[in-house]
């Protein structure tokens, strides 16, 4: 099976690779496809470039196998869809499962979503939930396709709706960008290699921050 994990990833941090990497052990994927979206349809343009947060995506994917950071979506013009990425990835693999794994405040809104029906032409939806956590009543649609043993998901490609439980660290990329931007340290929320890699690039930061840097490198 092959796991879908699409975000804006403004930045990629622990909250969303250790959830990750939760998942990928539970389900036995063969790999995990993280997809930064280059155009969100239901939210501002991320200030920071798509190819910058590919970038800080590889290399917080680099050191674990079968992580993979995926740039169809930066490749792709109009806004990124979520059904047309899953409609690219099963022409790629016509036989296996995929699983669409989103989080519950994505879940909320996900019959606000493009063609959101369609999603289960493709893929499984994996809602990763927190501890304690109760459904509150599913659409007829939804309730159909809700199953409860994990093990449905691999007799079939897609179709089914699967609540999994996850760790929940509580880190944003949000608070990552404003402790950023208040000149404090990010250490400990996301992986080293992409806090280099925001300070090499000056990302996040305020505008006062900004001239500063600017007049010290000019």
């Amino acid at each position: 099976m092959i796991g879908i994990y699409g975000g804006t990833f403004n930045p990629v941090h622990f909250g969303h690779l250790r959830t990750a990497l939760e998942v990928s052990e539970m389900f036995g994927l063969q790999q995990l496809r993280m997809i930064p979206c280059r155009r969100p349809p239901h939210r501002g343009q991320p200030e920071v470039a798509a190819d910058m947060r590919l970038a800080m995506l590889e290399l917080a994917c680099a050191d674990t196998p079968g992580f993979y950071a995926d740039r169809r979506e930066l490749d792709r013009e109009g806004p990124s869809y979520m059904v047309d990425t899953l409609a690219s990835l099963r022409m790629e693999h016509p036989q296996s499962g995929l699983l669409l794994f989103v989080g519950l405040d994505a879940f909320a809104g996900l019959t606000a979503w493009h063609r959101w029906q369609s999603l289960f032409d493709y893929a499984h939806v994996v809602v990763m939930t927190r501890p304690q956590f109760v459904a509150a009543e599913l659409p007829v649609f939804l309730r159909q396709r809700l199953c409860t043993d994990s093990g449905q998901l691999r007799q079939q490609p897609a179709g089914l709706l699967f609540f999994q439980t996850v760790t929940a660290l509580d880190i944003s990329a949000t608070r990552i960008r404003a402790l950023i931007g208040a000149g404090r340290s990010p250490k400990f929320l996301l992986p080293d290699a992409v806090i280099g890699y925001i300070r090499h690039h000056q990302l996040y930061l305020s505008s006062e921050q900004d001239i500063e840097c600017k007049q010290n490198n000019s």
